[in-house]
């Protein structure tokens, strides 16, 4: 009879194999980050001052990842983790043949689709196994190790991709590491990945809390303040990464870099973000949650004010790193922050809930500030409008949610 324990260094072949996974999964983001924003005028006549259908395949990214992170937690916690899991990659077996065969920026914008499909099954499901996995003072600690590989992935595609597309084109250059990426997650999902329901009935308790979804939703998002604090950080948080994703590379190719150039730049902000998190998530657990979460918000939104108004490369890669030391302190923390509120039985549902609204805040913000610009017909005003979305938001965090050693 198989004995289920909880534990990072218990269970750490397992452990290891989801890092595994979600490093492949950030891989699969981090390819359409950095070179399909060039492709858009390169290879489709997007026009500089499209601004609005420019962020078009961000805010169909946003949507669907959002829903597929409600579903993907509901359906874990009833089906398993695993399942939810290997769909995931499924679903993302065409996106490198419609990025080769793209005849239009509408095939992108479907591509991108359908990563929302695979990031929402596949990231969400690498980190509730962990936790799954895990004690339950080393929640922090698991958001930040699962962050890391995954946004460390995200950095080294972003390079990767620019530099393959530089050799043998974009298309070609996006299809080869992207296929080759998917069908290893693919293999490993099905052959090695266990699923991990069991550890969670190692510590159900009977919380007063309804297992009602409807009743979840609201509880999470509206009537419990300190949750609502918490999803709406995770909402805005997504103007800072929008704004890395589509106008950082356009910002940079207006200013005559390369797109290698402009990719090494937006590499910092990950590299910094993802290495960073393996001490940011395990420093929560020990001085709490709120003013990582707090002084992460700010320091995003000083370091995106900046960056439109300093013309050296050094400056911006400075900034970028600013920006990824932010994330570094909001990111894991926010995820754990929630998880602290969040029975066992029902931990896939609610933190469901939780990404939802922070990948919804890629379609609000992709549509806000594509809107914006296309009404001032200036990236600045995208930097500052970010900026102050994210110096309220953390504001807000600092006012609502309690200060105590658990968040």
């Amino acid at each position: 009879m198989t004995t289920h324990k909880h534990g990072i260094s218990e269970n750490k072949s397992q452990v290891g194999l989801q890092l595994i996974q979600v490093f492949l999964v950030g891989l699969t983001i981090g390819m359409m980050r950095t070179v399909v924003p060039g492709l858009a005028e390169s290879e489709f006549g997007l026009g500089n001052q499209q601004f609005l259908l420019l962020t078009s395949f961000v805010v169909v990214f946003g949507v669907v990842k959002s829903i597929m992170n409600l579903l993907a937690g509901r359906l874990s916690d009833y089906y398993g983790r695993k399942p939810v899991l290997i769909v995931g990659w499924v679903v993302a077996m065409p996106i490198p043949f419609m990025i080769l065969y793209a005849q239009n920026w509408n095939w992108i914008i479907i591509a991108t689709l359908l990563l929302g499909v695979n990031q929402g099954l596949c990231w969400s499901m690498t980190i509730n196994a962990k936790l799954d996995l895990a004690h339950f003072w080393q929640k922090g600690l698991v958001n930040g190790i699962n962050e890391f590989s995954g946004y460390a992935a995200v950095a080294i595609a972003g390079v990767v991709t620019a530099y393959i597309a530089n050799l043998i084109g974009a298309k070609q250059g996006l299809f080869f590491f992207g296929i080759v990426v998917i069908i290893f997650g693919l293999i490993l999902a099905i052959f090695l990945i266990k699923e991990t329901l069991p550890w969670t009935k190692l510590d159900n308790k009977n919380f007063a809390l309804e297992s009602n979804f409807g009743k979840l939703f609201l509880h999470a998002s509206w009537h419990d303040k300190t949750l609502r604090s918490l999803n709406q950080a995770g909402l805005v948080e997504k103007f800072t990464d929008a704004m890395v994703w589509i106008f950082l590379p356009v910002f940079f190719l207006s200013k005559n870099l390369t797109l290698v150039e402009g990719s090494a730049i937006i590499s910092v902000y990950a590299l910094v973000w993802g290495g960073l998190q393996l001490i940011t998530g395990a420093l929560s657990d020990k001085i709490g949650r709120r003013r990582l979460i707090v002084v992460g918000m700010w320091l995003c939104g000083l370091g995106l004010l900046t960056i439109p108004y300093t013309n050296h490369v050094f400056l911006w890669t400075l900034e970028a790193g600013v920006i990824g030391i932010g994330m570094a302190m909001l990111y894991p923390t926010l995820g754990a922050a929630v998880a602290d509120f969040t029975p066992p039985k029902t931990r896939g549902a609610i933190l469901g809930i939780y990404r939802f609204w922070r990948d919804f805040g890629y379609a609000v913000a992709a549509l806000t500030l594509g809107i914006v610009t296309q009404m001032t017909v200036t990236l600045n005003i995208a930097f500052l409008f970010a900026a102050t979305a994210m110096i309220l938001s953390g504001t807000y965090v600092l006012i609502i949610v309690p200060s105590n050693k658990n968040i």
